[in-house]
């Protein structure tokens, strides 16, 4: 017998500004929506539409909180999870429902801060692994300088590639 899958990845823009709220807890939740994006041939007169979708997420702990102080409006994120639904009754008696995405890794693709992409699966930020990251990226660029130096081949000059110059 097969076990059930309840899995999304999306990739898109965030819609909004990040504010992180907290339970009576104290545990931090973060809720904000992203846009993705299906780009499409009409048949009639065969011109390119673009389609927007609207994606409702929330992030539980310290992950919303590392989110919400590296990301803003227009962010491109990666973002892995499980869809659930929430209904609740409003003050009139109503229910209503909404569907979300609780994330359980998120990927920056887009960076409010310069520097590498960010992972921040797991339920801490670790700036250890930052840290670490900055270094082995040093480390690599050091090790191409060098590798340039000693192949006369090799075009002179800086090699390093600042992200924020990719098409994507």
């Amino acid at each position: 017998m097969f076990g059930d899958l309840n899995r999304v990845d999306l990739i898109g823009n965030i819609t909004q500004d990040l504010t992180v709220r907290y339970t009576g807890t104290g545990k931090p939740v973060l809720s904000f929506s992203i846009a993705t994006n299906r780009r499409y041939k009409t048949p009639q007169d065969q011109e390119w539409k673009d389609e927007a979708t609207f994606h409702n997420v929330v992030i539980w702990g310290d992950q919303a909180e590392g989110i919400a102080q590296r990301a803003r409006k227009g962010t491109r994120v990666y973002i892995s999870g499980r869809l659930q639904n929430r209904n609740w009754q409003d003050s009139e008696g109503k229910t209503n429902y909404k569907t979300e995405i609780i994330v359980e890794k998120i990927i920056l693709l887009d960076r409010y801060e310069k520097g590498s992409s960010q992972d921040f699966s797991g339920d801490r930020f670790n700036q250890e692994s930052e840290s670490t990251a900055k270094s082995n990226a040093s480390s690599t660029n050091k090790q191409m300088q060098k590798s340039t130096k000693e192949n006369k081949k090799a075009p002179q000059g800086d090699t390093t590639i600042d992200p924020d110059d990719l098409p994507f």
